[in-house]
């Protein structure tokens, strides 16, 4: 393994870096993330041909995850990135940060968040100490709204590397959608939907959320449809610039995943801000059409999450930061009901929410 020499602002002077693109690490949820730098979640050429958002935020590192296991005292992990993402809603724990899990037979729990600060603009680095020497196998999972080009773990010169656990299936459950697919606007990377459902389950997923540019165009929709995957769940009603939009391409994308995986759930879901305006409504309408001419057409495995219902509860009022974007509170809730929809498709499909192919 190749090892760096890089110092370090904790005063730990036996500190031996290495970089995240090399073995033992397991990185999860990037596209091609030992050979592109900086860190991507679309092939270029894709994410250029489907809109200009996209082009962008496709550099931004949501979902993304590595997985490594050590007895080292200490984990360092340093950051490099061209700039930082400043939002008015969202902070910068969420855009810019990253978390540390330990993951164990009983699940994993949270261990770190960074806190990076104010003034950082290309970067950043964290420190993890834990109480006494073990093998712990660990998760860091990337930020959700900044674009990252490096990223180097480093522990103490004599202890042990390996490589972290494996997620239970291996193949992802891709999700598809808007800024909430994204993670806006999560306090931290590890309490976005897909994380929560991620550890919940022990299920390895591609964040394919794109803040106001998940439009369902032809060269996205292609390139998802031939990704292998476990399960797909298509959550981008809020960024379709109009019902008729929505209208024309909700079953499409549809057809286009089915055709390429005929057996794999499918679960499709509609704005979660419902306010019962008549664009609401016929938005809603769309999707559940959609998923009435699936059943139809005798697909079992196709499944329909009624966003009105997401934040239903005496805190309804209380999940969002601006009345669109979930904070950790909506995301738990949602993390509740999505995921016990993905379980349940799993556990009903010849999966059983593994896949050895």
């Amino acid at each position: 393994m190749d090892t760096y020499k890089m110092s370090n602002s904790f005063g730990v002077n036996d500190a031996i870096f290495y970089s995240i693109r090399k073995e033992p690490f397991s990185i999860y949820g990037l596209f091609e993330p030992t050979k592109n730098a900086p860190f991507r979640r679309l092939p270029e050429n894709v994410a250029k041909m489907t809109n200009e958002g996209v082009a962008a935020l496709a550099l931004d590192t949501a979902g993304g995850r590595v997985r490594f296991s050590t007895d080292s005292p200490y984990v360092i992990i340093k950051l490099a990135f061209p700039s930082v993402n400043r939002f008015p809603h969202m902070p910068l724990t969420g855009t810019a940060g990253i978390d540390v899990y330990e993951d164990t037979d009983g699940g994993s729990r949270f261990i770190k968040a960074a806190t990076p600060d104010l003034s950082i603009t290309d970067g950043y680095e964290m420190i993890v100490k834990f109480d006494r020497p073990k093998m712990r196998s660990l998760t860091v999972n990337f930020p959700s709204y900044n674009h990252v080009d490096d990223m180097f773990i480093g522990v103490s010169e004599t202890a042990r590397l390996r490589s972290g656990r494996k997620y239970i299936n291996k193949k992802p459950i891709v999700f598809y959608g808007s800024s909430i697919t994204q993670g806006a606007c999560s306090s931290r990377p590890g309490m976005t939907y897909q994380n929560l459902i991620s550890r919940r389950y022990d299920l390895d997923y591609i964040n394919l959320g794109f803040s106001g540019s998940a439009r369902a165009e032809a060269a996205i929709v292609s390139y998802m449809a031939k990704l292998p995957m476990l399960a797909f769940v298509s959550d981008y009603d809020h960024n379709a610039p109009s019902v008729e939009h929505l209208n024309d391409t909700h079953s499409r994308l549809y057809d286009a995943i089915r055709e390429q995986n005929p057996d794999i759930p499918y679960i499709m879901i509609s704005r979660p801000d419902f306010n019962g305006t008549a664009s609401d409504n016929a938005r809603r309408d769309v999707v559940i059409n959609t998923f009435r001419r699936a059943r139809e057409l005798g697909d079992k495995n196709v499944y329909y999450i009624d966003g009105e219902g997401l934040f239903a509860g005496p805190l309804s009022g209380d999940c969002t930061v601006d009345g669109t974007h979930p904070n950790d509170l909506g995301f738990s809730l949602m993390a509740d009901r999505i995921g016990r929809v993905v379980d349940r498709a799993l556990r009903d499909t010849e999966f059983g929410g593994k896949n050895d192919d």
